[in-house]
C-alpha cells in the first residue's frame, strides 16, 4: 500500500531491484491481478508474503450480513494459503447503522473469530487482530487498543489468533508497552507495522499516514520495544499518503528503504 500507485508487477520490479525480500499485500490489487497469478507472479522473484490485508468487519448485527462477513473472510484465509502467507490482517469493523454498542459489536467480533480460527488454522494462516486509532471506532474498527485486541485474541490459541502492532495507531497509548510485552509473552505478536504520525490530518483523516521520521512517533523505541518482546518476524512499512502516491513508485520505494534504515540505525 505505500506504493499504491505501482501494478503489482511493477512493484516486483521494484522489490527485486532494491533487494527487498518481502511484501505485505491487499486483497484488492490481488484480486484484479489474479490470485495464482500473483502467487506465481512474487515466488517466481523470490519474495515472501509477509502479511494479507485485509479481513474482518466482523460487527453486523443482522444474519445475512455477518453470515456474508464470514463468507468473505473464509475467502481471505483461502487467498492467505495460496499466496503462501501465515498471517491474515484482521480490520474489525465499525458500528453498524444505527447502533452505539461498542461491547456488543466487539462480542460479535469474538464470536466470528471462534468460527474462522480454526477454519484458518487448517490452512496454516494465523488471524492477526489490528487495533485502529480511535478516531475510526465509529466506522472502521470498535477495537481501538492493544489491550482490546489481546483481549479478543486470548480466547483463543496463539496459533490462531494474535495481534498486529501498528506504530500509526497505537502511539499515543501509555499501555502499549505493557500489552507487547504481553503479546510477546503468549507469542500473540504476528505482524508489525511502522508509520509516522503528522498533523494537520487531511480531510477524510484515512490517508495521513506519515512517511517515517517525518512525525511524532518514536520509531526507532517501538521497534527496540516489540523485538524486546521477542518478535523477530518482517517489519513493515505501510503508509497511507495521497501524495506519496502521487509521487514516482520505485524513487518512494527507494526513500522510504532509506528511512528505514535510519530508524533501525
Amino acid at each position: 500500500m505505500t506504493v499504491k500507485q505501482l501494478s503489482l508487477p511493477e512493484l516486483v520490479e521494484a522489490c527485486v531491484s532494491h533487494g527487498v525480500r518481502g511484501v505485505g499485500l491487499w486483497r484488492e490489487p490481488v484480486a484484479e491481478y489474479g490470485v495464482e497469478a500473483t502467487a506465481k507472479l512474487v515466488r517466481a522473484a523470490g519474495l515472501d508474503v509477509t502479511t494479507l490485508c485485509r479481513g474482518g468487519f466482523l460487527t453486523a448485527i443482522d444474519p445475512a450480513g455477518r453470515a456474508a462477513a464470514l463468507a468473505d473472510n473464509r475467502a481471505a484465509i483461502n487467498e492467505a494459503a495460496a499466496l503462501g502467507t501465515d498471517t491474515l490482517v484482521l480490520v474489525s469493523g465499525g458500528l453498524p447503522a444505527g447502533s452505539k454498542d461498542l461491547a456488543g459489536a466487539r462480542e460479535r467480533i469474538a464470536a466470528a473469530l471462534g468460527s474462522l480460527g480454526p477454519y484458518a488454522a487448517e490452512r496454516g494462516v494465523r488471524l492477526a487482530i489490528e487495533p485502529l486509532h480511535p478516531m475510526f471506532a465509529a466506522d472502521r474498527c470498535v477495537v481501538s487498543t492493544l489491550d482490546q485486541a489481546l483481549s479478543l485474541a486470548e480466547r483463543f490459541p496463539a496459533s490462531q489468533v494474535g495481534v498486529v502492532v501498528d506504530t500509526y495507531h497505537v502511539w499515543w497509548d501509555d499501555t502499549a508497552a505493557a500489552a507487547v510485552a504481553r503479546a510477546g509473552a503468549q507469542g500473540r505478536l504476528h505482524a508489525f507495522q511502522l508509520a509516522d504520525w503528522v498533523t494537520p490530518l487531511p480531510a477524510g483523516v484515512l490517508n495521513g499516514r506519515g512517511q517515517l521520521g517525518e512525525g511524532s512517533v518514536d520509531l526507532a523505541w517501538w521497534v527496540s520495544l516489540v523485538e524486546s518482546a521477542g518478535y523477530s518476524g518482517p517489519i513493515e512499512v505501510e503508509l497511507f499518503n495521497e501524495e506519496l502516491w502521487a509521487t514516482d513508485g520505485p524513487a518512494l520505494l527507494g526513500e522510504t528503504l532509506r528511512r528505514f534504515r535510519q530508524v533501525l540505525g
